[in-house]
């Protein structure tokens, strides 16, 4: 086949390079500049690729299309080739057909990084061959082509998912189902969480299904009887309406089933060494443990590796204490959902920073948590005038400013020795950064000036 790649990034070049070691021709195409980095990689396999431009007649003579997660079904060139009736397919579905490792693959609107890393470090720890990619920057049809691995842990977003049609997973995961990315899905909640239900759309009674009973749009738009999938619900509490395949019987202690519904050996599992904070986190570590016992570690291994994990950098990341206060960057939290669990899984006196660029956020269900748990709001933005209208009523104190610094000095002149320093936006990062991680950076080199001047001002005492 002749096949077009749009996008030429981690995702459309590692496509690229797996259709033409499978023989077809490809011819890659993305709009804006190309990285040097992907140039590189084209041009050393001889890959004919445009920057800059999608030349429409050469795009449209494609027998099949791999579309890049980040181009939406609006554009026009994709408007176009749906006129001709091309296919259009994403990496992950370019890469399902090639591969022979069964793939763990992870969705929801929070958590799957934090879950899909979890997951692949301790399959990686106890030993097994498993590669890493999807969402968390490494392509699967890149290594698919040599295929080395028995597993594959695979972080999906549902732009990656859209696109998908005979993708097969062996273990699904979906955490939660919360408002984000609405303008791609008309606006529709129902239609945003078909998207993420693509994920097991195609197992069959070979593969799990682990998911979140908690949470309430999963079970409204997930019809499980007509799944023929093994279904791992999973709660962070013993319920009397689902065979659990995993709750929490305390803080720190896990109970999995590993055949829900039957009178199957239960265990339990310690997650006292796990270096994870906030109760989201404790729903994230159960999928992971779950999907670990699916894959055959077990429990004692599970519970040694969990000590060793380390997760992906702004996403409740202690930062450092200063006089007794502890700082935590939790830069990722651009949704207020996001938000909602830094706060809620922290049981200290929080000085929050938050703010940036407002996506049309409804803090309504924040407030609660801030009149409880917050004695002062640092607003981080341009902008801030709907979060000092929204929480100024239920937090004791509420300032604003416009720079890392002068938030971080701020909060520390107003925590107390036991408070939490908390960076949790609830908003995107773009009125004052490039991104969530330049923000994140910021707060993190703003608390290491402050602890270095206070090592440096006792040093001279």
């Amino acid at each position: 086949m002749h096949i077009v790649v749009l996008g030429a990034a981690e995702s459309g070049v590692g496509a690229a390079l797996l259709a033409q070691a499978k023989g077809h021709t490809v011819f890659v195409s993305d709009k804006s500049p190309i990285q040097e980095v992907y140039k590189q990689k084209l041009t050393a396999a001889g890959i004919p690729f445009e920057e800059n431009q999608h030349t429409l007649d050469q795009i449209l003579r494609a027998d099949e299309v791999v579309k890049s997660p980040g181009i939406p079904e609006k554009a026009s060139i994709i408007q176009a080739l749906r006129e001709q009736d091309t296919p259009i397919i994403s990496e992950i579905e370019l890469a399902g057909r090639y591969t022979r490792a069964r793939c763990i693959c992870i969705t929801g609107t929070n958590g799957k990084t934090t879950t899909t890393l979890l997951t692949y470090h301790l399959l990686k720890k106890a030993g097994l061959k498993v590669g890493l990619a999807g969402n968390v920057g490494y392509s699967l049809a890149e290594q698919v082509i040599e295929d080395v691995f028995d597993y594959y842990v695979v972080e999906l977003s549902s732009f990656q998912l859209d696109d998908t049609y005979t993708f097969q997973a062996w273990v699904s995961v979906l955490l939660n189902i919360t408002p984000d990315h609405l303008d791609r899905y008309n606006y529709s909640m129902a239609e945003y969480a078909q998207a993420k239900l693509r994920i097991v759309r195609n197992q069959d009674s070979s593969g799990y299904f682990v998911y979140n009973a908690d949470d309430e749009n999963i079970q409204q738009h997930f019809k499980a009887a007509l799944r023929p999938v093994r279904q791992m619900p999973f709660s962070l509490h013993k319920r009397p309406d689902y065979h659990l395949a995993g709750y929490y019987m305390e803080e720190d202690r896990l109970c999995i089933d590993m055949l829900p519904g039957f009178y199957s050996a239960t265990e339990e599992i310690s997650t006292t060494a796990s270096p994870l904070i906030g109760q989201h986190n404790r729903q994230n570590t159960l999928a992971a443990v779950l999907c670990a016992r699916i894959a055959g570690i077990s429990g004692a291994e599970i519970e040694k590796h969990l000590a060793s994990f380390r997760n992906a950098s702004h996403r409740l990341q202690v930062a450092g204490e200063l006089n007794g206060a502890r700082f935590i960057n939790d830069s990722k939290a651009t949704n207020v959902e996001a938000a909602w669990y830094a706060l809620d899984g922290i049981d200290r006196p929080i000085i929050w920073i938050a703010g940036g660029t407002d996506k049309g956020n409804d803090y309504s269900t924040l407030l609660p948590l801030a009149a409880t748990r917050v004695k002062a709001l640092i607003c981080l933005g341009v902008n801030n005038e709907k979060l000092t209208a929204t929480f100024g009523p239920v937090v004791p104190h509420v300032e604003e400013t416009r720079s890392m610094t002068d938030a971080v000095q701020r909060a520390a002149a107003l925590a107390a020795p036991g408070d939490v320093v908390l960076l949790s936006p609830a908003c995107a990062s773009f009125d004052l950064f490039r991104n969530y991680e330049d923000r994140g950076h910021q707060f993190m080199a703003a608390v290491a000036a402050l602890t270095d001047d206070q090592t440096n001002a006792e040093a001279n005492e």
